[in-house]
């Protein structure tokens, strides 16, 4: 598995596949880096050379792109400003709601978590026959 900016790819991919295993890097960005170093996308990840690997390295560094630990660190960012100026997505993402618009009377269960039952309490006693 070669190494690639701190990031184990794939040897067995394409190395077009293989370079959005990096944070940050999608298909579009993974094909241009590539026109950048004139490799060839269709071959494997463990068949590039260190010359080719370098060259990925200086492509990628080239483009100014955030990657990985960068690129998470501005995300957490913008979401601590939007948490600190109390702004509705700001609000949102505080209590765990959806933050795009979306309905939340039904649905929103991936960002709401499993549902609690409210207001429903069963007397102890009542199976009993004590009441």
């Amino acid at each position: 598995m070669p190494r690639l900016l701190g990031v184990e790819i794939p040897g067995d991919k394409r190395i077009e596949a293989s370079l959005q295993y990096i944070y940050g890097i999608g298909p579009h960005a993974s094909k241009r880096v590539l026109e950048q170093a004139n490799i060839n996308p269709d071959i494997r990840a463990k068949d590039l050379t260190p010359e080719q690997i370098g060259s990925i390295i200086h492509a990628i560094s080239a483009s100014k792109t955030l990657i990985e630990g960068d690129l998470r660190r501005e995300i957490q960012g913008n979401l601590k400003r939007l948490q600190a100026i109390n702004c509705y997505r700001g609000i949102r993402h505080r209590r765990g709601l959806p933050v795009r618009g979306q309905r939340t009377s039904t649905n929103a269960r991936t960002r709401k978590g499993p549902r609690r039952t409210v207001g429903v309490v069963r007397n102890k006693d009542a199976k009993a026959g004590k009441v």
